[in-house]
């Protein structure tokens, strides 16, 4: 062997050992009799890293050069589409370099990054985070979901450049269909798109300030339909929030139904709806723990990070949890482990990661907690102490220490 990582606790049961060769696991059991180099995780959490299925790494770190906000209006779409002209390649990859590099170091070993495709960037993002995707390869592995933000069937030269990506290798398109005078021409067209080259899907859809006009009942139809069920995803969902209790039952039985995932984004949510109110401010936050106890998949993911849609953040997940659970109002322990999961099983789920998790034959992709539960971890938002990458060491984290006088 390799590496022994002793004394790991899994999310169930005692501590056990992981015993790794080859940059995969090959042994988990107690008192794993082997000679190899150690890591002592003394009981701690440890997981199959963290997944984020839903990030924007091409615009993030922007907040500083875009115009300010007008008043309670955020125009955070127009804000970034004035400043796109000028990414370049180099630019793009620096900053996106940097929020890659927070999230490794919170635990993060798998993501979906969201890519803009429109005549005001071209390829040059897509360029920059291909070449960000080789680079990081050794500590995260990064899926490029290409999509039009400003609009699709107004937009043909948006639609040539997701070909071209699609033709390039991208595995996922998506979409924004609130920009579009024809929201439902567009999700047609990238189902189409999607059919044509194999590809998943990944949407963002139904942000607002009401139930009005919900475009997942015809995502779910369109996955039925073509029979896409688990290789779907939409992203934010804000308008489930406004919807009572039963009838949020039986949206989520539609979308469990038609094998649709959902992906909560709480820090961009809070910051973006409730827009029309000055005081008592709707969060427009969608209840994540509810739709996955009526049989939807779901994940909890950062999405923006320093720019006009969210001008904080710092790629930690087990953050975006916590403040998932603060709002939701999920306080019961097995609920909290429930948002755990929304950043690991669930999130591999969703991605349709064959090779997640800490099992043997499985790469050695592991993170260790400063923490014993899962539950304690969002609770708290305890940091990782360790990262390995196929058996190999990528973060450390001392933990902090009191000096009494």
């Amino acid at each position: 062997m390799d590496l022994i990582i002793r004394g790991a606790r899994l999310l169930a049961g005692p501590p056990v050992d992981i015993g790794i060769a080859n940059g995969k696991i090959v042994a988990i059991e107690a008192n794993l009799s082997a000679d190899a180099p150690e890591y002592r995780a003394e009981g701690h959490l440890a997981c199959g890293g963290l997944v984020e299925t839903h990030i924007h790494l091409d615009k993030s770190r922007i907040i500083d050069r875009c115009p300010p906000e007008d008043g309670r209006n955020a125009n955070a779409v127009p804000r970034v589409a004035a400043v796109k002209p000028t990414f370049t390649e180099q630019d793009v990859y620096q900053r996106a370099s940097a929020t890659l590099e927070n999230c490794i170091k919170h635990g993060t070993q798998r993501m979906r990054t969201h890519v803009e495709l429109d005549g005001g960037v071209e390829m040059r993002s897509f360029d920059a985070l291909e070449q960000l995707r080789r680079d990081y390869a050794w500590a995260i592995e990064i899926e490029l979901c290409v999509f039009p933000q400003e609009g699709l069937t107004n937009n043909p030269r948006s639609d040539e450049l997701l070909v071209q990506a699609l033709k390039r290798g991208a595995r996922v398109i998506g979409a924004a269909p609130n920009y579009d005078p024809d929201k439902s021409g567009q999700i047609h067209r990238i189902f189409d798109l999607a059919r044509e080259y194999g590809a998943d899907i990944d949407m963002h859809l139904d942000t607002g300030n009401s139930p009005a006009d919900m475009d997942i009942y015809l995502v779910c139809e369109l996955t039925r339909k073509y029979r896409l069920g688990g290789r779907v995803a939409v992203g934010h969902g804000c308008k489930y929030s406004t919807l009572p209790p039963a009838d949020l039952r039986i949206l989520a039985t539609e979308i469990a139904d038609a094998g649709v995932a959902v992906t909560v984004l709480p820090a961009t949510d809070l910051y973006m709806m409730g827009r029309d109110q000055d005081h008592s401010v709707r969060r427009g936050v969608a209840d994540a723990n509810v739709l996955v106890e009526n049989g939807v998949n779901c994940s909890i993911s950062s999405n923006n990070i320093l720019n006009p849609f969210t001008p904080l953040g710092d790629g930690n997940l087990i953050r975006i949890a916590n403040m998932q659970a603060n709002v939701c109002q999920i306080g019961e322990a097995h609920r909290l482990r429930e948002c755990f999961s929304m950043l690991t099983d669930r999130s591999a789920r969703l991605m349709n990661l064959p090779d997640y998790g800490i099992a043997i034959g499985n790469p050695a992709d592991i993170v260790v907690f400063d923490a014993t539960t899962p539950e304690q971890a969002i609770a708290e938002v305890k940091a990782p102490l360790v990262a390995f990458k196929h058996g190999v060491l990528t973060v450390t984290r001392p933990r902090a220490v009191l000096h009494r006088p």
